[in-house]
């Protein structure tokens, strides 16, 4: 299943429901953007999900490139599924745990840990199920998530 996200995406990869976010907090490349925590602006990356849906926020999107900064609150004991990227993918561990996996290699990330992810590998990820996971991602072009046996489904899916 592909889901493409004009000029932003997710997810984290999480969901189609993050298409109806399509916003930014600025999508101009010429100004400096200053955002504090506090004022940005959170959806339900899975609305069906309810509570226990992963939220985002899309920070910028270059209007050239449509390469997409973006930062993505994990909830804890959460599953991502398998799938890809068009884009190439960077990941980096603010708070919490992220277990990630890919052909078989599995890597732990804690807090300030970084990982880069190529364009179209197939991945998927867990986060511990007494911690939540705040990450922030950035890919050099327009983000979208193709998922390779469906959507998250809540808890462990």
């Amino acid at each position: 299943m592909r889901i493409l996200l004009p000029a932003v995406a997710v997810i984290a990869a999480l969901s189609p429901a993050t298409a109806q976010t399509g916003q930014s907090h600025s999508t101009a490349s010429d100004h400096a953007i200053y955002l504090n925590f506090q004022d940005m602006k959170w959806d339900r990356a899975n609305p069906e999900l309810g509570a226990g849906s992963p939220e985002i926020t899309i920070l910028h999107v270059d209007q050239i490139t449509g390469a997409t900064k973006l930062m993505i609150k994990v909830p804890q004991n959460f599953h991502v599924p398998k799938h890809w990227h068009t884009a190439n993918e960077t990941h980096t561990v603010v708070s919490g745990t992220f277990i990630m996996n890919h052909d078989g290699k599995r890597e732990e990330l804690g807090p300030g840990a970084f990982n880069y992810v190529p364009s179209k590998l197939v991945h998927e990820a867990w986060t511990k199920p007494d911690e939540g996971t705040l990450l922030f991602i950035t890919v050099d072009g327009p983000w979208d998530v193709n998922w390779v046996e469906g959507p998250p489904r809540g808890p462990n899916n």
